[in-house]
């Protein structure tokens, strides 16, 4: 048994069975992992996928058992790793996040600008997706801190650490109704076509639940990933926004008035996550506490240590977080 064909069959069923894709994803030749694949089950005495003439059609559940095992030994192998380079070069090497535009636009510039200043060495690479792209590049190791607020349950597999909670603001131009209104209610807001996110990015599952609550129907007029969409959409007189409080820019956005909603939607709250088995490596751990300046070395190890994250909940239970 070989490392190599470890890495073969987690890579093929990452590439859902697709030997060819699998084969360009790490430059070498469909063949060769084809032959690879029937050594590493001629060995166990076990068919790992499931085959219809010459292509894989699922995997056996003798194999997921062992891809489920590979994928932890590779990932032992990556903390060897890094264990090496952390000792060597400590100040080297990558750093990738996964997360959502608004994350990536409003609360990670200046931490990242910090960040950089300190580690010129370390390659930063951010990559923007929806919660399920985020949560399954970093449950792949593809990258290495996921930053996501929405549909954390996709999340279980994956160590996650909580940030700041956060909440939302509606956003109307300056001749509209609401503009000078006090004590606005979601019945105010159900009066008039909204412009907000769309379902499962950026805390849109607490709109949703607050109309749901008051028994009033939402009329969602138009939904976007981006902030900045949103906002540009409600100066075109589409409807009224409803967006992060923390997407709002005074000198960008002084055209549009601002309406604290604080009281009528619950926060939400950010969490940072990373696979289980993985090793930290030191700036890995100083750009968590830039984020969230809480979770210093001593508190993230031992959330590590924890078994899940309903235990990692209740380790954060009396730990007062930051609001933005």
């Amino acid at each position: 048994m070989k490392l190599q064909q470890l890495r073969y069959i987690v890579e093929v069923l990452n590439n859902n069975l697709n030997v060819s894709a699998t084969a360009e994803s790490l430059f070498t030749s469909q063949p060769g992992i084809s032959k690879q694949v029937r050594m590493l089950e001629d060995e166990l005495g076990i068919q790992i996928f499931g085959r219809s003439g010459k292509h894989l059609t699922h995997v056996t559940p003798a194999g997921n058992e062992v891809i489920n095992i590979a994928t932890e030994i590779l990932s032992k192998v990556e903390a060897i790793k890094a264990v090496a380079r952390e000792h060597t070069q400590p100040d080297e090497g990558k750093l990738r996040i996964a997360t959502t535009h608004t994350q990536a636009r409003y609360a990670l510039p200046e931490v990242i600008k910090g960040f950089m200043k300190r580690y010129d060495k370390v390659s930063l690479h951010m990559y923007q997706g929806t919660p399920a792209q985020i949560s399954e590049s970093a449950s792949k190791g593809d990258t290495d801190f996921a930053i996501a607020t929405e549909s954390l349950h996709l999340y279980n597999d994956l160590i996650m650490l909580p940030c700041y909670h956060w909440n939302r603001s509606i956003i109307v131009k300056a001749d509209h109704p609401l503009a000078k209104k006090r004590d606005i209610t979601i019945q105010d807001i159900a009066k008039y076509s909204l412009v907000t996110y769309v379902f499962g990015f950026t805390g849109r599952s607490e709109l949703d639940k607050a109309f749901s609550n008051a028994g009033c129907e939402p009329k969602i007029a138009f939904t976007a990933t981006d902030a900045d969409v949103i906002k540009t959409y409600v100066r075109m007189g589409v409807g009224i926004g409803v967006i992060a409080s923390m997407a709002l820019d005074p000198k960008v956005d002084g055209d549009l008035v601002a309406i604290d909603a604080s009281h009528l939607f619950k926060a939400s709250t950010t969490k940072i996550g990373f696979r289980r088995g993985t090793f930290l490596r030191g700036y890995m751990f100083d750009f968590i506490e830039r984020f969230a300046p809480h979770l210093n070395r001593d508190l993230v190890t031992r959330a590590v240590l924890l078994k899940n994250n309903n235990d990692i909940d209740e380790l954060f239970s009396n730990i007062k977080l930051p609001t933005r």
